[in-house]
């Protein structure tokens, strides 16, 4: 079976997993299901240098990443006006199966979600040397990329008996040249201990307030997953990303993470770290060794 066959079918699985939970009414588990194939969807359509699939094709994947999101937000919010239902949903999935073959109308309305560069650990270092390479080279100033999305930071899930929600406040981060970042914002995700997603992503709506060494964000975050459902070795990541005007893009400047045993209720100061954010937590090089940190208050939701 070729790569792209393979690649196929797991998408196809994960997307039965989400329609199977959203059936049983594991509501909680379906949109993380959906939420994280959106992304991989999003992913394969922004890939400039993959030729697995058409242009035509991937305007296909990029709808289905919207129809994703659509039911995520439905299932998020009673009070959705534009509500997607589970009928709608597995009208999709003959066309995910069949994403190599499908060649009919697309069923639903929708448009592709915009384009946003996704940037892998790392990839912004790569990043940064063929941008130099293509100013050396007299390129054109056209815009590398769309100004990115703005926040998407996700409600709190619904209460379940006996099971404990977390709310992360994050207060501010302390950097030396904090006055000078542009756009500074925080990409907060939830890793297993092999680095991979249990949640989808979530980024804060770009900082405003910065004074002398600090940026203040005063953003609440939802942890969009139980306590007692993490795995053992979780993490939850915080990833401090500005805008590079010269680059055009957006780098990841430092991060930094809380391992399960600080999740306690109150302020907790934790460490930054060098980039590229190491998810795996095996080659970790502290960002400075002045005195400054990301403060962040927890606040823990027990339905008794």
């Amino acid at each position: 079976m070729s790569d792209v066959n393979k690649t196929v079918q797991k998408w196809h699985a994960s997307f039965r997993k989400g329609t199977d939970f959203d059936s049983w009414g594991q509501l909680v588990e379906a949109i993380d299901e959906y939420q994280i194939l959106a992304r991989q969807l999003q992913k394969e359509v922004q890939s400039t240098n993959s030729s697995d699939f058409t242009e035509e094709q991937k305007k296909n994947l990029g709808k289905i990443a919207t129809c994703l999101e659509m039911r995520s937000a439905s299932l998020q919010c009673t009070q959705s006006k534009e509500e997607f239902k589970l009928e709608d949903m597995k009208k999709l999935e003959l066309i995910i199966m069949n994403i190599l073959t499908y060649n009919k109308e697309f069923p639903f309305d929708v448009q592709p979600v915009p384009l946003r560069k996704i940037l892998a650990p790392g990839e912004e270092e790569n990043l940064e040397l063929e941008v130099e390479d293509d100013a050396a080279a007299g390129a054109g100033s056209t815009e590398a990329f769309p100004p990115r999305a703005p926040g998407t930071l996700l409600p709190r899930l619904p209460s379940e008996p006996g099971m404990t929600l977390l709310t992360i406040r994050i207060e501010k981060i302390g950097l030396k040249d904090a006055g000078q970042c542009i756009d500074p914002y925080m990409s907060i995700s939830v890793k297993d201990i092999n680095g991979v997603d249990l949640n989808p992503m979530q980024d804060t709506p770009v900082a405003t307030r910065k004074e002398d060494t600090y940026i203040h964000f005063n953003v609440d975050v939802e942890i969009q997953r139980h306590i007692e459902k993490l795995p053992k070795g979780a993490a939850i990541f915080f990833e401090f990303k500005h805008y590079k005007p010269k680059k055009r893009f957006t780098s990841t400047k430092c991060f930094a993470f809380m391992e399960m045993d600080e999740i306690k209720s109150g302020p907790i100061v934790i460490e930054l770290y060098k980039k590229p954010t190491d998810f795996k937590r095996k080659k970790l090089q502290l960002l400075t060794k002045k005195p400054l940190y990301l403060h962040l208050d927890q606040m823990l939701h027990k339905d008794s």
